[in-house]
């Protein structure tokens, strides 16, 4: 696809999205919202997980399966239409997506500005991808075609699908609307 025709599309997309506000079809700020929280459900799994096996209590498994069925329900609000295995590549990028943000705030603390940053970026690129594959603006064959080097720190210029959803969701998705 060229480049002309991405940014083409990307403008109609983006005249749709903000006519479809206008007319109170969709709130994509209240689903930004909704897929953070799920992220922090994903991570109370892990977390239940992780106490689970440290302090070899069954009831911390136990609740696994509680906060699991509310995550699923949940996201079943954002992702209502899927094929394959898009559910399970879009649990699986939120919760690394929440990771790398974790792990960026944490170089950050330490004073690892650079590499903090890095994390934050490939976070967010992959949050960018989410929101591609659930608002149908790629399908799953295109992930295969992600540039190597659009996650590396040295790439100063976006290039590749990451990139291009990047900007597509900053300009849908303006979560200061209320």
């Amino acid at each position: 696809m060229s480049d002309e025709k991405i940014i083409k599309d990307i403008n109609k997309f983006v005249e749709k999205l903000d006519e479809m506000k206008k007319k109170d079809k969709m709130d994509l700020s209240c689903d930004q919202d909704l897929s953070i929280a799920i992220m922090n459900l994903i991570s109370i799994e892990e977390h239940f997980f992780f106490t689970g096996a440290k302090t070899q209590k069954n009831e911390y498994y136990d609740l696994i399966n509680e906060v699991r069925e509310m995550r699923k329900e949940l996201l079943k609000r954002i992702i209502k239409k899927y094929e394959g295995e898009v559910w399970c590549i879009s649990k699986h990028l939120l919760a690394a997506s929440y990771r790398l943000m974790e792990v960026g705030t944490k170089l950050l603390g330490s004073g690892k500005k650079e590499e903090a940053y890095d994390f934050f970026n490939k976070a967010y690129n992959l949050y960018s991808l989410f929101w591609g594959l659930n608002m149908k603006l790629i399908k799953a064959d295109d992930i295969k075609k992600i540039d190597d080097n659009t996650l590396n720190k040295h790439d100063k210029e976006k290039k590749g699908i990451t990139g291009r959803l990047g900007e597509i969701v900053r300009k849908a998705i303006d979560c200061c609307i209320e």
